[in-house]
């Protein structure tokens, strides 16, 4: 526990002190509205404590991670609540997150990931079409400097850029065929070069 960490214990004990005065005084007449109004202010306060203290936990069961392997090249990839795999791959040198998608041929960007990765999504042409689950799409051509999935780079890559609504950037196949095996076991996608 850092100098910071104790700061705010001291706050919200004080914040608590401040709440439980401000309670007793209002309601001196009332004892019993006012220990059950006290208790449910406790449970509130140690609840937000919990969450606070076990926040790490809870996101790594949330949004779990994939894990690099980088002594044989393996990737491992844990299925994500949804049911779906989720892996963040450096494209030109920012992050950006995929759902892994075998259906899909290409790799494709939305617009919000394609400017992140520093392409300037105004001066592309989206002359091209995609067929998708949602119907026909335009979509711009464009080629991606690097893909790094930790230790694992990729470069000179094509891909393209959704000129439609595309909530998730999704990496399909023109990427994943550079793995030599691709398996889902237990829950996991593993992806070994």
């Amino acid at each position: 526990m850092d100098g910071d960490d104790i700061a705010r214990l001291v706050y919200l004990g004080l914040f608590a002190t401040v709440i439980a005065g401000a309670l007793l005084l209002q309601m001196r007449h009332r004892m019993s509205e006012l220990a059950r109004g006290a208790a449910i202010w406790v449970l509130i306060f140690l609840g937000a404590i919990l969450a606070v203290g076990l926040w790490e936990d809870i996101r790594g069961t949330v949004s779990p991670r994939a894990a690099v392997n980088q002594s044989d090249g393996t990737i491992t990839i844990p299925r994500a609540p949804d049911g779906h795999y989720y892996a963040t791959l450096d494209v030109n040198g920012a992050p950006v997150t995929f759902v892994v998608d075998t259906g899909a041929t290409g790799i494709v960007l939305s617009r919000e990931d394609a400017e992140r990765a520093g392409i300037d999504v105004d001066g592309l042409a989206f002359l091209g079409q995609a067929a998708t689950a949602n119907g026909t799409v335009a979509i711009a051509p464009v080629r991606l400097d690097s893909i790094a999935f930790g230790p694992i780079e990729d470069r000179n890559l094509s891909a393209s850029v959704n000129g439609g609504e595309l909530d998730q950037s999704l990496l399909g196949m023109t990427y994943l065929q550079r793995y030599a095996r691709i398996e889902i076991e237990g829950g996991k996608l593993v992806l070994t070069r």
